[in-house]
């Protein structure tokens, strides 16, 4: 069974081998990720250390010290009135030109690994670029039918790229939209309902139709919506998080039905945790959400510093994930069962 095969059958629960994971270089992955180039037709009207204007319009500007390890924060809001929505010039994703180096990469792939490909569809995050963050959480009451039009646009792209990824025969997308707090959704989960969950399902059931899986990543407490983006199509959750949610829980409300990807809890026993501690928590990770034929998929924190993860636990979970995961499934009369 090869990476690519693997990894299928973990998401549909299929029966895999092993445990896929990505991991740090010295453990390997069973994933090649790939993304569309910036459009080589658009120049930012700002570009430094500091500042910088995204293809969307966005200006985001991060503090000028060597320890800002951030990402930045968009600071101009090129969206801030929806008068100009209707001549708003949106990033070209269908042109070809930005799929040309991940066909290389994909072509030397050989289909030993399974191809994700990152598509710009962060509904939630990309609404609070262009309009303020603020204004993001507000629209969906004070300017409804706006905010709709303007989130079937954002659909709209990222149904583009999948159809140019598609072309290159990629077996997933992946997104991310963080939309928990600590203890709960960022938003009403009715409000949710009505704006976000139509859109995922249709950029979804596209990606379906390609013979596409879907994979998501958002952090926090988003046990709330859950059930809404299985509905919605979703095949895969990355979450870095599940302590505060509950292994079991999730186990319990969503196993077999929705396969999780994840390292040990990012905030929490990654952090405070011992060694033991560690080891344990991956091992009760394969134990809760790999159970049903599948249905978990191990990964590592890539920005370990940030997060304060020593060297020591990194290691431990990673051989922790590799070894207990390739045991974890025995092969015999014809059935995967757990060891």
């Amino acid at each position: 069974m090869n990476s690519r095969e693997r990894v299928r059958k973990a998401v549909l629960f299929e029966g895999p081998d092993r445990i896929p994971y990505d991991l740090p270089e010295a453990f390997g992955s069973d994933f090649l990720s790939v993304g569309p180039a910036p459009d080589p037709n658009w120049k930012p009207k700002i570009k430094t250390e500091t500042e910088w204007e995204d293809e969307f319009g966005c200006i985001w500007r991060k503090l000028k010290l060597s320890t800002d390890k951030t990402m930045g924060q968009v600071k101009v809001h090129p969206l801030s009135d929806y008068r100009m929505l209707e001549n708003f010039k949106f990033p070209d994703y269908q042109n070809p030109e930005r799929y040309r180096e991940a066909q290389k990469i994909i072509s030397a792939n050989r289909k030993e690994k399974f191809v994700l490909a990152g598509i710009p569809f962060s509904i939630i995050h990309r609404l609070q670029y262009l309009r303020g963050f603020e204004q993001g959480l507000t629209d969906p009451y004070l300017y409804p039918e706006q905010v709709g039009l303007l989130l079937d646009k954002l659909a709209d792209i990222a149904i583009e790229s999948i159809e140019n990824f598609a072309k290159l025969g990629i077996d997933g997308i992946m997104s991310c939209d963080d939309w928990g707090l600590e203890d709960r959704p960022m938003i009403n989960p009715e409000i949710f309902r009505k704006f976000f969950k139509p859109r995922y399902a249709r950029v979804y059931q596209f990606a379906h139709q390609k013979g596409i899986l879907a994979f998501l990543h958002s952090c926090g407490y988003i046990i709330d919506l859950l059930e809404d983006f299985i509905d919605a199509g979703l095949n895969v959750v990355q979450m870095d998080q599940q302590e505060n949610m509950g292994m079991e829980r999730l186990s319990k409300l969503f196993g077999g039905r929705l396969c999780f990807w994840c390292p040990v809890d990012i905030q929490k026993t990654m952090v405070k945790g011992t060694i033991a501690d560690v080891e344990n928590y991956a091992k009760a990770l394969i134990n809760n959400l790999g159970k049903f034929n599948g249905g978990f998929i191990a990964k590592w924190y890539p920005s370990p510093e940030a997060a304060g993860h020593s060297p020591e636990k990194i290691d431990a979970m990673a051989k922790t994930f590799v070894e207990y995961g390739k045991s974890f499934y025995n092969i015999s009369n014809g059935s995967i069962s757990r060891e």
